[in-house]
């Protein structure tokens, strides 16, 4: 049986129940803003080494808000849809239990369930009682605690580019596999946008289009702040240049750090939704 059925709900005491109370006001944040996140992302929110280990607590989330559509007789969107795979940008089949009452949502075309989480997304982000849930449940909103250092990258104004910077951005152009593409491609340095932009790196790949935004190791915490907002507005500009070309909106971005990502900062990361690969260090290898 699937491990997303036999999960029981988030009342009680073992570990992926308690767990899931803390998972779920992270989803919400998330329902909030209209962003899903990765398991790998959930995980490192939740301190877990190991995002294998979420599905009895997705699972546990699952027959949570079942169990509150049945006593509410409204339905409870299964806000566990939220979270996915950075490979197939979908959850697990394990969501088939809980928005098509089939056990074959594995076995469909990866088009028909990105069909049925779409619509399931939509319900998720447009639910107006998400705070509502949390109380019923005795959970609080995540704690948000970045606004001061968002504040402080608003003032940031960085010199010109380091030794640093132009060493790893030019290592990444050659080490494609840092992002999980393909061995062999070639990425274009400083490639212009026509809004004026240059983005530090950019990959091309059949019809997808990949930015990448660079910050050094020497980078500080403001400056890795203002990369990550760098990377919705590149993304942002990417795909109107490539609608302007009648191509495919296939452009996304990346913010590549030579140092550590702070962990203080992962709910902005995970609410804005800005994939980011950390502590790539050329000198090393």
């Amino acid at each position: 049986m699937e491990t997303a059925k036999v999960a029981a709900p988030m009342a009680g005491n073992k570990l992926y129940q308690r767990r899931a109370r803390a998972a779920l006001p992270i989803l919400v944040r998330q329902a909030h803003v209209g962003t899903p996140m990765f398991y790998s992302d959930l995980a490192a929110e939740l301190g877990m080494r190991n995002p294998r280990n979420l599905n009895y607590v997705l699972g546990s989330i699952g027959r949570t808000m079942k169990n509150l559509s049945k006593a509410w007789k409204q339905e409870v969107p299964a806000i566990q849809c939220l979270v996915i795979n950075k490979g197939t940008r979908l959850p697990g089949n394990g969501v088939g239990w809980f928005i098509t009452d089939r056990r074959d949502f594995g076995r469909l075309s990866r088009h028909q369930q990105r069909q049925i989480v779409n619509a399931q997304l939509q319900k998720i982000f447009t639910f107006p009682d998400w705070e509502k849930v949390l109380g019923t449940l005795g959970l609080k909103s995540a704690v948000i605690g970045h606004q001061d250092a968002v504040d402080k990258a608003s003032n940031f104004r960085g010199g010109g580019e380091s030794e640093h910077h132009k060493l790893l951005k030019e290592y990444v152009a050659v080490h494609p596999e840092i992002l999980k593409l393909r061995s062999g491609l070639r990425g274009s340095i400083e490639y212009p946008l026509p809004s004026g932009d240059t983005i530090d790196v950019l990959f091309q790949d059949s019809d997808e289009y990949l930015g990448v935004e660079v910050k050094s190791a020497i980078s500080p915490e403001t400056d890795i702040i203002r990369g990550v907002f760098q990377c919705i507005k590149y993304k942002a500009v990417l795909n109107a240049y490539l609608a302007s070309r009648e191509e495919p909106q296939n452009g996304r971005t990346v913010l590549v750090l030579g140092s550590a990502f702070p962990p203080h900062l992962n709910p902005l990361k995970h609410m804005l939704g800005v994939e980011v690969v950390a502590n790539v260090k050329p000198q090393l290898i």
